[in-house]
């Protein structure tokens, strides 16, 4: 068996296991050069979305509509859903601790330091609980997708869920900022070397890169720091470009289509 997991840019990623095919935080028309659009997308079993931010809420709306996938949230974001036109039906509001199974996928819902609020047509803001996840695609694969999380100690995380992969922020994508407000923004809700010790608290056999449009920096310190904090000996990285996909077969990694793009470790 393999799954493929195809980054959509930002934290977007399209995860599609033997029996399930998943949606998690699809951004893709807020991008200015996104890898397909929304329309193309296959209908998923399930979206699953960890905060109200625009860059990760994205497209979810349209794809839900569109497709009639259910979507599993927070209870800030069920009521955007809701006044966008998702029916309640598709809807499934949940926060951490509280497992669900939906589409046929059961999803962890997991800790996540972060803050998520959205706005109502009416001008009202609500807020909400930000999500992590942890999935399993397939037996004895289990996918950490971090939710936009500030690091914090994540052990207990890892042995409870014992995920195989990692999907960790460690990158600003600079496009998305908004460079209105007062100052400037510095780095993401972790930098790579927080990102680095947070695989290695998650015992992960394959660390993804994830939040960013380009490549850069930040990706190169990313990789390298996550072998420094290894404590495992075997950890890999990957940094995929936008719209690539990567093949994880048993303890077989490969990335494709760009051929520039190695899987290190």
């Amino acid at each position: 068996m393999s799954t493929r997991v195809r980054f959509l840019g930002v934290a977007g990623y399209e995860i599609v296991g033997p029996d399930q095919r998943i949606l998690v935080d699809p951004c893709l028309t807020a991008q200015s050069n996104p890898p397909l659009h929304p329309d193309e997308l296959e209908a998923p079993d399930v979206i699953l979305v960890s905060h109200g931010a625009f860059d990760h809420y994205g497209d979810t709306p349209a794809i839900a509509r569109r497709t009639g996938a259910p979507v599993v949230c927070g209870a800030d974001v069920r009521q955007k859903l809701l006044e966008e036109g998702v029916p309640h039906s598709q809807i499934r509001a949940t926060v951490w601790g509280i497992v669900v199974r939906v589409g046929g996928v059961i999803v962890h819902p997991v800790e996540c330091h972060h803050w998520s609020a959205v706005t109502l047509a009416d001008g009202t803001q609500v807020t909400g609980t930000p999500l992590a996840f942890v999935i399993e695609p397939e037996p004895d694969l289990r996918i950490y997708h971090y939710g936009d999380t500030a690091i914090f100690d994540m052990r207990l995380i890892g042995e409870l869920h014992r995920p195989t992969v990692a999907i960790l922020g460690c990158s600003q994508p600079a496009e998305l900022v908004d460079t209105t407000a007062a100052g400037e923004v510095l780095s993401g809700e972790m930098s790579p070397d927080e990102a680095a010790r947070v695989a290695d608290m998650l015992g992960a056999e394959l660390a993804i890169a994830s939040h960013y449009l380009d490549s850069g920096a930040d990706l190169d310190d990313f990789e390298r720091l996550v072998r420094e904090h290894d404590t495992s000996g075997g950890r890999r990285t990957v940094a995929p470009p936008v719209g690539a996909t990567l093949v994880l077969d048993g303890s077989s990694f490969t990335l494709g289509p760009a051929p520039d793009a190695e899987v290190r470790g």
